[in-house]
This record gives structure tokens, C-alpha cells and sequence, in this order.
């Protein structure tokens, strides 16, 4: 299945935009084994998302023995749901096509998140994965962002010129989408402008402090759909007893709510 259907199948089946992040910090699991803490967030939210987003920096902070971990956690995913590879890779053709391979076939992730600065050509390995999703970095929530994506061409600012390129030049396959981080609502909204109906992956909400109901509105296309709001830290970390796991249900209820509420649904 292509992975734009996919989602939105798993959007419309489990009427949620929300994605959970899994970014697991041992210094945050008090001594919890690191495998079974997901494994208990995934059972305990799996009915409430449209999305998981592993973020590879965690697990390969952790050694081979964290590979290993985001390989068994990623298999124990129920397959409706879409996995995103948080690994924003970018590099020249030969490499990515090695990262695409990786990422693709042997984690079996849906869709990864990818560096645009290189271009298309180093992108293109990811894209001739049609069936996969391409999410590239375009507006982006660090405080440094603006360093560069604000910069102007020809009176334009460069996060835009990178959305312009995706939806014009870079998505001949119908399988990219763009990251735009949810401390921006009003940048969000004018690249939703120029992709309307792009799949959106909005991280920043919950510890980075965006605002959830800007961010939802501004990201949603004219279906109120396409827009994977991602909480991590929020969700995983909701409390750190040993009834983490139904607080994070219970979080992920919450955040499921307030975002439909955003959609007016």
C-alpha cells in the first residue's frame, strides 16, 4: 500500500492525527528496560494514533544494543499503523541509497524524514520507494532554524523555496511530505498555501512548547486531514511510576481530543 494511503486510512479508521514519538532516554526510565517501556507505550496507545515516530538518534546513542531494540520495537507495531523513521538523512546519491536501504528494507519503516540541503539528487534514492514516505525538513522547531531557512532568494524565504521545490519539482512519485515544526503556526499555514494537500509531519508540541491548536489548524488541508501532529516526550514520559503506561494512554487520549477539537471534528 502506498504510504499517503495508508495514512490517511489509519487517520480516518482511528479518527486521530496524533503521532506518538518515541524517543527513549534512559536517564528519563528510572531503571526501566528500554525495550519493554515502549513496547508497553505502543500496546497502551496503538487505538489512539495515526503514526509512530521512532527517532534513530536515541537508539543509536544506545550501541548495537539499541539497534537492536529499534528493530524489535518496530516490529511489534500493528502493520495498519505507519512508522516514520525519524533520521533525517541527507548525503550524495551513493550514500543515501545506502541509507534508503537500510531505512526501508531492512527497519521497514513507512516513511523517513530527510535533509533537502544536498537537493534532489540526494533524495532521490528515497523517492524511488514509491510506495514509502519522504518527509523533508523544511521549517524546522530549533531556535537556530532561521539561521538559514529564513534567509531570502529573490524576496522569498528559503523554507519556502524548499516547499516550492517539493511541490512543483520533487514529487513526481506522489510520497513526500514536509516537516514543519509547531512553534511556527503562521509559517505553517503559508506553506500548507503552497502544498495543499502534502502530508505535514508538525513536531513541537508538548516539552518544545508549541502551540497545539495553531499548529492543527494551520497544518490541516481543506479535508481537515494530511497533518501528523507528533508529541514525544508528553506521551512517553507522562509519569515516570510504574503506571507509565496507562498515563500515557490517558496523555494520548487527551492530546487526540484536543487536536479533533482543532479540526472541529
Amino acid at each position: 500500500m502506498l504510504f499517503y494511503n495508508k495514512l490517511q486510512e489509519t487517520i480516518s479508521k482511528q479518527n486521530s492525527l496524533l503521532c506518538v514519538g518515541l524517543d527513549p532516554d534512559p536517564a528519563h526510565l528510572e531503571g526501566k528496560d528500554v525495550a519493554s517501556f515502549l513496547k508497553s507505550i505502543i500496546s497502551a496507545t496503538h487505538d489512539l494514533v495515526c503514526a509512530y515516530k521512532p527517532n534513530l538518534a536515541f537508539f543509536e546513542a544506545m550501541g548495537p544494543e539499541g539497534l537492536k531494540i529499534l528493530k524489535d520495537v518496530r516490529d511489534v507495531i500493528p502493520g495498519n499503523i505507519p512508522v516514520i523513521g525519524d533520521a533525517k538523512r541527507g548525503d550524495i546519491g551513493n550514500t543515501a541509497a545506502k541509507y534508503a536501504d537500510s531505512l526501508f528494507n531492512i527497519y521497514g519503516f513507512d516513511a523517513i524524514t530527510a535533509n533537502p540541503y544536498l537537493g534532489k539528487d540526494a533524495l532521490d534514492p528515497f523517492l524511488e520507494y514509491k510506495d514509502k514516505g519522504v518527509f523533508v525538513l523544511c521549517r524546522t522547531t530549533n531556535p537556530g532554524a532561521s539561521d538559514i531557512q529564513e534567509l531570502s532568494v529573490d524576496g522569498t524565504p528559503l523554507y519556502q523555496i524548499v516547499a516550492q521545490k517539493a511541490q512543483n519539482d520533487w514529487n513526481t512519485n506522489a510520497n513526500i511530505g514536509l516537516v514543519a515544526g509547531a512553534t511556527h503556526p503562521d509559517d505553517i499555514a503559508r506553506l500548507r498555501g503552497i502544498c495543499p494537500d502534502m502530508p505535514f509531519l508538525v513536531p513541537g508540541i508538548g516539552a518544545q512548547e508549541g502551540d497545539l491548536e495553531k499548529a492543527t489548524k494551520a497544518s490541516l488541508n481543506i479535508e481537515k486531514s494530511m497533518a501528523v501532529i507528533n508529541v514525544s516526550r508528553g506521551v512517553l514520559y507522562a509519569d515516570k511510576s510504574s503506571s507509565f503506561a496507562d498515563a500515557a494512554r490517558t496523555a494520548s487520549e487527551k492530546y487526540r481530543e484536543q487536536i479533533n477539537i482543532a479540526r472541529g471534528m
